[in-house]
């Protein structure tokens, strides 16, 4: 069975499985050859070029296990009969390290003062802080509930919204009510029709003055003539991992908008992520040898 990783380091921790032969892939370089004989095709992180023909070529393909919770590059790509399992659970702890580190950043204003130290500046104030805030966090799945664990001691209101109401969640459809309210906004929803620009000018108007929007889903999710908009006014402040576009452009009104921190899709790159994703693959490779239920199966329903 021909298997195509995108690291060396997965082509080690599978080299003792039966019947496994993996290739390695990164997603830059020339295609191996034997394309047609790929069973099972484990993506790089960063998306490959042309994932609408890689697919239609992989005429054997069964299987595709993302190192990623979001599939949107490979789902509406999929040949029939091919199963689709994400990486979820993986990023978890970077992702939601990396939404309280981005919290307490913006609040606390890091980056100013950074940029002081630089100059030798010593301009001392009071900033905001993250104690005896409403963090609202929208799409509580399990980076969701990683993130309210990280926050528990920071003393704060969680507030939980999910496509899907259920005891203690808020459904979507209270969340207009509930964004006035909030003082920290965390998007956390995958990628999907839904949730294309649904922070929009009237999501951003709803919030409160001062508040802070911080978005680890992905770029798309968020208006991003609406965002700037608002961090020119500076009624919000915002941190985001995503953006739309991405890679931000040279000269993007982003760069220079103020209240607004900006890291390059970084959230859930870590080593932790790297070796969860180790045991994921390899847990999934096991159970497909065995031909047993696969874990983190995209339905259509996600």
């Amino acid at each position: 069975m021909k298997i195509w990783v995108p690291t060396e380091a997965m082509v080690d921790v599978l080299s003792d499985l039966p019947r496994v032969r993996c290739v390695v892939y990164d997603g830059k370089g020339e295609m191996p050859d034997g394309i047609e004989d790929v069973e099972v095709w484990v993506p790089p992180l960063i998306t490959p070029r042309d994932v609408k023909g890689t697919l239609a070529a992989m005429s054997s393909l069964r299987l595709v296990q993302t190192v990623t919770a979001g599939v949107e590059p490979y789902r509406p790509n999929m040949p029939e009969g091919t199963v689709l399992c994400n990486a979820r659970g993986v990023h978890d702890a970077g992702t939601a390290e990396w939404a309280v580190g981005a919290m307490i950043a913006v609040l606390r204003e890091f980056p100013e003062f950074r940029d002081a130290q630089r100059r030798g500046d010593w301009t001392y104030r009071h900033t905001g802080v993250l104690a005896d805030s409403t963090v609202l966090i929208v799409g509580y799945g399990s980076i969701g509930g990683a993130l309210e664990r990280r926050l528990d001691g920071f003393e704060v209101d969680v507030v939980r919204v999910a496509r899907t109401a259920r005891d203690g969640v808020h459904g979507m459809d209270e969340l207009p009510a509930l964004l006035p309210e909030a003082d920290v906004v965390v998007l956390l929803v995958p990628a999907t029709a839904d949730t294309a620009g649904m922070v929009d000018a009237a999501f951003l108007a709803r919030m409160k003055d001062g508040a802070l929007l911080v978005n680890a889903a992905r770029g798309g999710v968020v208006d991003t003539d609406a965002l700037v908009a608002e961090l020119k006014s500076g009624r919000l402040k915002a941190a985001v991992d995503v953006t739309a576009p991405e890679p931000l452009p040279e000269g993007h009104p982003l760069w220079s908008a103020p209240g607004l921190l900006i890291t390059p899709h970084v959230a859930g790159s870590t080593p932790a992520s790297g070796r969860r994703m180790l045991r994921l693959v390899r847990s999934q490779l096991l159970r497909y040898l065995a031909g047993e239920p696969l874990n983190n199966v995209i339905s259509d329903t996600y």
